[in-house]
């Protein structure tokens, strides 16, 4: 079979959402996935999910989760006329990452069947808000569409089998919150380990294996998703938005929030500006 040739992966950001109906041909592709989590809830018809030992495929009422980095071959099932996903892309809260720790069908590939549970019901009608309020004109639509995403989490892990043992080690929840309330000060690997009692090197690794990202990838993503609350919602100047989130040098500020969010700060917030009058 010739090699197929990579599905562009939607633009950056905090949640990216979608709705859609394909038929029996559709498949999407990414060698090395994204650098976010997918949620995938199935609404009518049967999708499929390639790794590397085999495929899973999912019927109406499944959820399934693919982790930061997993290879993304999914589209319609084999023999389906068609698929109809909903959709998200999302950079998860701290507080989200102990409803993340689903059984795993796959390498990276997570699963829920909610089909037969009450969590199910609920579900679909709230992913459908999800999708609604992130494409909507409000202002704080990402943060409503976010909160809604986090009642979908909350409602799947009520159907989760492992929730009784799920959770992150107490260690890295406490670098979580560290990081989280010191985003703005200097920090490094060292620091934050100390604060959990380990070293950096056993930090860093169980860090990684636990919420998918490296410790200084983390700490990044919660200074930048700052800086764009920032832009949106003051009108304080760029290099002083940089400072206020631990970016000592605004150049690099501008390169790091570029390369994050498919944009420089101010046309970022230029574009914002106008959607949220």
């Amino acid at each position: 079979m010739p090699a197929r040739r990579n599905t562009p992966a939607p633009p950056p950001g905090m949640l990216v959402t979608g709705h859609f109906n394909k038929g029996p041909r559709y498949r999407t592709q990414r060698a090395h996935g994204t650098r976010d989590w997918l949620l995938v809830y199935t609404v009518s018809g049967r999708g499929r999910y390639g790794h590397d030992r085999g495929e899973f495929v999912t019927q109406p009422g499944d959820l399934v989760l693919l982790r930061p980095g997993v290879r993304h071959d999914y589209g319609t099932a084999r023999g389906a006329k068609h698929w109809e996903p909903l959709w998200a892309h999302f950079i998860p809260r701290p507080a989200w990452l102990p409803f993340l720790d689903w059984p795993q069908v796959g390498p990276g590939i997570l699963h829920l069947a909610l089909r037969d549970h009450e969590a199910g019901a609920r579900i679909e009608p709230r992913f459908r808000d999800v999708v609604r309020l992130n494409a909507g004109p409000s202002r704080q639509r990402e943060a409503l569409a976010a909160n809604a995403l986090e009642e979908i989490l909350l409602w799947a892990d009520l159907a989760n089998p492992r929730r009784e043992t799920a959770g992150l080690d107490s260690r890295i929840r406490r670098s979580l919150d560290f990081i989280c309330e010191r985003f703005a000060e200097p920090l490094n690997v060292a620091r934050v380990a100390a604060e959990c009692g380990l070293s950096p090197s056993r930090f860093a690794h169980l860090f990684r294996a636990q919420t998918g990202e490296t410790p200084q990838r983390y700490l990044e993503l919660q200074r930048l998703n700052r800086a764009r609350q920032l832009l949106e919602f003051t009108q304080e100047p760029v290099a002083i938005i940089a400072r206020s989130v631990g970016f000592e040098n605004p150049f690099y500020f501008t390169l790091r929030f570029k390369r994050h969010s498919g944009a420089s700060p101010r046309a970022w917030r230029a574009r914002r500006r106008p959607a949220s009058r």
